[in-house]
């Protein structure tokens, strides 16, 4: 037992060296027991009684050496917590006496708890801790930020495996076939950070601020190496999850603080209503010079796909409140506002990279122009059902997207997430005349935004919804050769419009269902992921059978062979 020498308690090497040198064995070691045994008078007597049980004297000395443990590491727990102003200097009294025995493993746990009480541990033992694997991997979390704490690279190799784990259970989330519904959007905020890793990071992290300024650093420096946007709404939710904790050391120095509950709120609520506006707005104008680095952060906030699905579904909520009202898109704050937002959520890559540090200028033409051609989309749509309901009234068409409309989706970030948000809107609301009307639109839209992957998950799962349709051959023209087909090169689209023929091959043309089969059919470039799929797809494909179609029932009845009365 190594350690023990220093305490001037013999040793293993100690009974070595006495048998070595003994001329009785067998005394040295009755010797070595009587000295180094339970110094309790009262206790002697009653060993012989152990020995007639069979007992071991090992099994023995270790029943009581381990209700000694564990009481000695509550007695740490309690001074610990205590109100004694030297608690701590208590502490690390017994830790300077302890820790000499910390490769005894039978004795690691009062010195581990000793060091996990200890606000401040000097860095001679951090380091040993460091040096020897087997220790550090026993240490607790709060001795291991102290550790971190100074040794950013071992940080980041603790964290590293936690942020791949998560951005692999987003990208489950998202293409998973295994159900049809919307469902990445479905948990609330709330749930969705007492996730295993969220809740991990948020222990690493605890209170110390150091930590918490190093994984913001890896956030931003994975988002921008990737552009991935789930790392966004990892920053979001562990701050949140530090909130639910009630962690001010860390909540009352992050700026972005009450801008991410406010989001926060609303993305539970899938809406930003006009209090909350006002509040989301006074945060933005109430950046004062100097400070204008925040807007890094705040743009990373809004960049999370929770915050921007929730100011894509306010800002149809808010158009619809126009019309609803005659009013104008420019004359709502609620609307500029929203636009304010998507411009920074959209723009933060580009302006964490730049470094520069403003909001995108926002076009007029986008509050003169845009919005008012989107509205008028969205009075066709609501007057093509109402002239629907009508009797003899002949179906209308709708009004195909003007060039200026295609200029704006082309160029501007802005225009072309309301679009994807707008398209989003018809397909949930199976309005099939609209959903043809710009779907082939979404081709076009700036940095191919209709390709990722948060928005086929959503429009998937709403085209799912609409399979009938799909036994039409003009929607099924809309769908993949105007749409999905141009994109089927990258292995995120193909992956979504596997997950669409699982669910409506049914439906589809059987012509036209084995041409895409045979035109995407994976190659050596393919993810084995995206080889299994195909293979499951088509298994499934050749297994179904059509259900037999149902005999009309024939009703045994006399009234059956009465005449039907000639007309009057």
């Amino acid at each position: 037992m190594a350690g023990l020498e220093e305490l001037g308690i013999p040793g293993g090497e100690f009974l070595r060296e006495s048998l070595t040198n003994c001329a009785d064995p067998l005394a040295a070691i009755e010797e070595f027991q009587t000295d180094n045994g339970i110094l309790l008078p009262s206790l002697r007597p009653a060993l012989p009684f152990v020995d007639l049980h069979d007992i071991k004297r090992l099994d023995f000395h270790s029943s009581v050496l381990e209700e000694l443990r564990e009481r000695l590491v509550q007695q740490i727990s309690d001074v610990a917590s205590g109100d004694n102003e030297e608690r701590y200097k208590k502490l690390e009294s017994l830790l300077e006496k302890s820790f000499p025995v910390i490769k005894v493993k039978s004795l690691r746990p009062v010195v581990m708890a000793i060091l996990k009480h200890l606000p401040q541990i000097k860095d001679e033992y951090l380091e040993k801790i460091l040096d020897d694997k087997e220790l550090y991997a026993e240490a607790a979390t709060e001795v291991k930020r102290q550790i971190w704490s100074d040794n950013q690279a071992l940080f980041g190799d603790e964290v590293s495996p936690l942020l791949s784990q998560y951005i692999k259970e987003k990208e489950n989330s998202l293409f998973s076939h295994e159900n049809s519904a919307q469902t990445f959007y479905l948990a609330s905020p709330k749930l969705r950070r007492q996730s295993e890793v969220v809740q991990r990071l948020a222990d690493m992290v605890g209170k110390n601020v150091k930590l918490y300024d190093m994984v913001l650093q890896f956030l931003r420096t994975l988002f921008l190496r990737t552009r991935n946007m789930h790392y966004c709404t990892l920053r979001a939710e562990l701050l949140m999850a530090l909130h639910d904790q009630e962690v001010n050391d860390i909540c009352s120095i992050d700026p972005c603080h009450k801008f991410t509950w406010c989001v926060d709120a609303c993305i539970r609520d899938k809406f930003i209503d006009s209090k909350r506006s006002r509040e989301l707005q006074g945060f933005l104008d109430g950046i004062r010079r100097g400070q204008e680095f925040v807007l890094g952060d705040l743009s990373m906030v809004l960049c999370d796909p929770f915050s921007m699905n929730t100011v894509g579904l306010s800002m149809m909520r808010n158009l619809q409140h126009c019309l609803n009202n005659e009013s104008l898109p420019r004359d709502s704050s609620e609307i500029v506002l929203l636009v304010r937002m998507m411009g920074l959520g959209l723009g933060s890559w580009d302006m964490i990279d730049s470094q520069l540090f403003r909001e995108p200028k926002l076009e007029s033409s986008l509050f003169t122009k845009f919005l008012p051609m989107i509205s008028s989309l969205m009075v066709e749509d609501h007057t093509r059902v109402l002239s629907a309901k009508l009797p003899e009234e002949p179906p209308l068409s709708a009004t195909p997207p003007s060039d200026l409309f295609l200029t704006f989706v082309k160029e501007n970030p802005i225009a072309s997430f309301t679009t994807l948000y707008y398209s989003l809107q018809v397909t949930r609301m199976k309005d099939r005349v609209a959903a043809c009307n710009i779907i082939p639109v979404l081709v076009h839209c700036e940095n191919e935004r209709a390709y990722e992957d948060t928005f086929l998950h959503s429009l998937i799962s709403f085209l799912i919804a609409m399979s009938d349709e799909f036994a039409h051959d003009d929607f099924c023209s809309v769908v993949f050769d105007d749409y999905l087909l141009p994109g089927i090169s990258r292995e995120n689209v193909f992956r979504h419009l596997l997950r669409l023929l699982w669910y409506i091959h049914p439906k589809v043309p059987q012509g036209r269902l084995q041409a895409i089969l045979d035109g995407t059919q994976p190659n050596n470039e393919h993810s084995e992921c995206v080889h299994t799929i195909y293979q499951q797809l088509t298994d499934k494909i050749n297994a179904w059978q059509p259900s037999p179609a149902t005999p009309q029932e024939q009703l045994d009845s006399p009234l059956m062979s009465v005449p039907t009365p000639a007309p009057l």
